[in-house]
């Protein structure tokens, strides 16, 4: 027999590594001798790195840089697939964790996070896969496109690296001097989000409160990043502005179409490619998945639904141990290659009780579902 064990996380309960880790012990109880391969997903937030590196394979690369107020900081970014490949998450320099109680989007930079893929390409990668999320920026990527050469200029014509609250003053941007052996290396973009730069759906809007905005810094920061969205037009003629994903991560999603050439991705599928799960899955018997809630974001191709749609190709068998479900979206799961779906919680409870009983109630869960495989 062999299992595949390739689940989300459970926010706020169960990283992705420690429920592999309980299916897995579930897995050797009840089929000794089979064969089980966990792949921690990564979603491109913090931990991101280990999860590649524990699923394929890999080592983890030290690197001074610039951490979100310009200080000085060791940060890494991971190595897999025998050096070829790099996997750089942006919450390793720039991450709202870092900031603690000094949460300022007008002022934090994404300018390590241009080190990290400058160090990385230079490493000799020929691929780089750089992770969005958990971020505490709103600059438009551009403090990380300063950091590999390109230019801003201000009213006055002097360069200058902007920040949330100065990506407004951008004039012009100069993308002649970019560090030419970005032109070499392939870079991917792990984004499961698809809002739009600006606007009520936008980066700031969205996602700048919980870096630490009020309302007014939330409308000064929308307008940086619409004047980001014009000198972008005027410097490479495209207007990325509506591009799906752009919002992401203070728009740094815009930032690495713009400054790095690179395109969006769902991190599922980034992940799927990365560990080779077509030919992974190929003589596999049962595909064990999941997420914390299986809803109509799920639907959109995030994990669990991105793993049954591969899996649906060669008729395998998806079974998802999931914290919650909406009933109304089951249906159509079962549709995109879900097999059955198991929803963990045993009791009528609240979240606030039942998510400190996750370990054991997911335990329970697949040892119920193991044990009607084995009597089949």
């Amino acid at each position: 027999m062999k299992f595949i064990l390739i689940p989300d996380s459970f926010k706020g309960t169960l990283s992705s590594a420690q429920i592999c880790g309980i299916i897995k012990e579930k897995v050797d109880l009840h089929f000794p001798g089979a064969e089980s391969v966990s792949v921690p997903v990564a979603d491109g937030g913090e931990g991101s790195v280990d999860a590649f590196i524990t699923a394929v394979g890999g080592t983890k690369v030290m690197v001074p840089v610039k951490g979100p107020y310009f200080e000085d900081i060791e940060s890494y970014y991971g190595l897999i697939d025998n050096g070829n490949t790099a996997v750089i998450e942006m919450a390793a320099a720039a991450g709202l964790p870092m900031v603690e109680d000094r949460k300022n989007p007008k002022k934090t930079t994404t300018y390590g996070v241009g080190q990290l893929i400058l160090a990385a390409a230079e490493s000799g990668v020929k691929k780089i896969i750089v992770g969005l999320g958990g971020s505490c920026t709103n600059d438009g990527g551009c403090g990380a496109a300063a950091a590999v050469g390109v230019k801003f200029y201000d009213k006055n014509g002097e360069s200058f690296i902007p920040t949330g609250g100065t990506v407004i003053d951008i004039q012009r941007i100069d993308l002649n001097q970019k560090a030419t052996i970005l032109n070499q290396v392939e870079i991917v973009t792990m984004c499961d989000i698809d809002n739009p730069m600006y606007g009520p759906t936008g980066a700031a809007h969205v996602f700048a409160p919980q870096k630490g905005a009020d309302e007014a810094m939330v409308l000064e920061l929308d307008e940086g990043i619409k004047n980001l969205s014009r000198v972008i037009l005027d410097a490479s003629g495209q207007d990325i502005s509506q591009i799906p994903g752009t919002g992401a991560a203070g728009a740094m999603g815009a930032g690495m179409i713009a400054f790095f050439g690179s395109r969006l991705q769902m991190g599922i599928q980034t992940v799927l490619d990365t560990v080779k799960f077509d030919e992974m899955i190929a003589d596999a018997d049962y595909i064990f998945t999941g997420e914390g809630k299986l809803d109509s974001q799920s639907l959109r191709g995030k994990v669990v639904i991105g793993i049954a749609e591969r899996a649906k190709k060669q008729n395998k068998k998806v079974i998802a141990v999931v914290g919650g479900a909406d009933d109304s979206e089951i249906a159509r799961a079962y549709e995109m290659g879900v097999t059955s779906v198991f929803p963990i919680n045993r009791l009528p409870q609240d979240f606030s009780v039942s998510r400190h009983h996750s370990q054991e109630n997911l335990a329970y869960t697949t040892d119920n579902i193991l044990r009607l495989i084995a009597a089949k």
